[in-house]
């Protein structure tokens, strides 16, 4: 009698424990394919119009999510979107980054779980692409985007480089940011470095699903000195930014010169960096510094080595 009562009570018991497995894996995070774009604020729409379309060649496009924005394609699934300066930003001209995945709504249901503050729903946008936003924990927006199916390649024959291959902003916590990055979203470590041997200014880590990378900004001054509590604009900017890949930096550097492209503001010459490639830094009206660089490294990297492949030119 009692192994006719054990009996169905460890079916059910074996039963309520698949059922918290299944629960548990019901929503297993979806891919983050990379980079989507970057959003930044402009004081001065038509300044940063010629900046983005003609020093930079992007292609000018509506902006599905905001009548206010305009688009400057890089290819078919990454821009950076320019939109009106709000009356609060300060010193800041970041609005959010954004990440491409597969399935938008899939990824809001993996973080809700997860216990990450999520909207409702995903957005539906004008232009067939899915989204939702979220803030990391040091309250930075970040966007996730599932690219529209009618994506196509831009109008853009004089874009200076075809793929956005990294992103930094300013970070406070490592630490915390980890968290959400790494912890939740599976980012991957691909190198860290700093002016100063022994001090680490910058971590680089891949999405879990491409090449394309964050890059956490620690300091703004000497290596190791931290953010300063009223860190002015023109150092902001230097820290948040984007990266767009070349194969060759001293080539894509002839080509702006050549073609007067060079009107705006940007460095006195190219230059190899700590982590050991080619680089070229220009600056946005507002002081947004987009770096342009080289796929791999030329020289040996300080700090740390490469601990993943280096994105590949389009």
């Amino acid at each position: 009698m009692r192994l006719k009562v054990a009996i169905p009570s460890l079916l059910l018991c074996c039963s309520s424990l698949a059922t918290t497995l299944t629960l548990a894996q019901s929503h297993p995070r979806p891919r983050i394919t990379g980079i989507s774009h970057l959003a930044v604020y402009a004081t001065d729409m038509k300044a940063t119009d010629h900046y983005y379309a003609e020093i930079i060649g992007a292609a000018r496009e509506p902006d599905p999510e905001n009548s206010n924005g305009v688009r400057y394609a890089i290819n078919s699934t990454q821009f950076v979107e320019v939109l009106p300066l709000p009356a609060n930003a300060g010193v800041n001209r970041v609005d959010h980054t954004g990440w491409n995945t597969d399935n938008a709504e899939g990824l809001r249901l993996y973080l809700t779980e997860k216990g990450w503050k999520t909207p409702a729903k995903i957005t539906h946008n004008s232009d067939g692409s899915k989204s939702f936003r979220v803030n990391d924990p040091e309250a930075n927006l970040v966007e996730f985007v599932e690219p529209s199916p009618r994506a196509k390649a831009p109008d853009a024959p004089h874009v200076i480089g075809h793929h956005i291959i990294h992103v930094g902003f300013l970070v406070h916590s490592r630490a915390a940011e980890d968290k959400f990055y790494r912890d939740l979203l599976g980012f991957r470590p691909y190198w860290f470095g700093g002016m100063e041997e022994g001090k680490i200014d910058w971590v680089s880590q891949q999405t879990p699903d491409s090449h394309d990378w964050l890059e956490y900004m620690l300091t703004s001054g000497p290596s190791g000195g931290g953010i300063p509590e009223h860190i002015s604009q023109q150092s902001l900017g230097v820290l948040d930014h984007l990266s767009i890949g070349v194969v060759s930096v001293p080539e894509s550097y002839k080509v702006l010169a050549a073609e007067n492209r060079l009107t705006g503001k940007h460095d006195g010459h190219t230059q190899i960096g700590k982590d050991g490639k080619y680089q070229f830094n220009l600056y946005d009206p507002d002081g947004i510094r987009l770096e342009l660089m080289e796929f791999h490294a030329t020289d040996k990297p300080c700090c740390s080595p490469f601990t993943a492949e280096d994105p590949k030119p389009e």
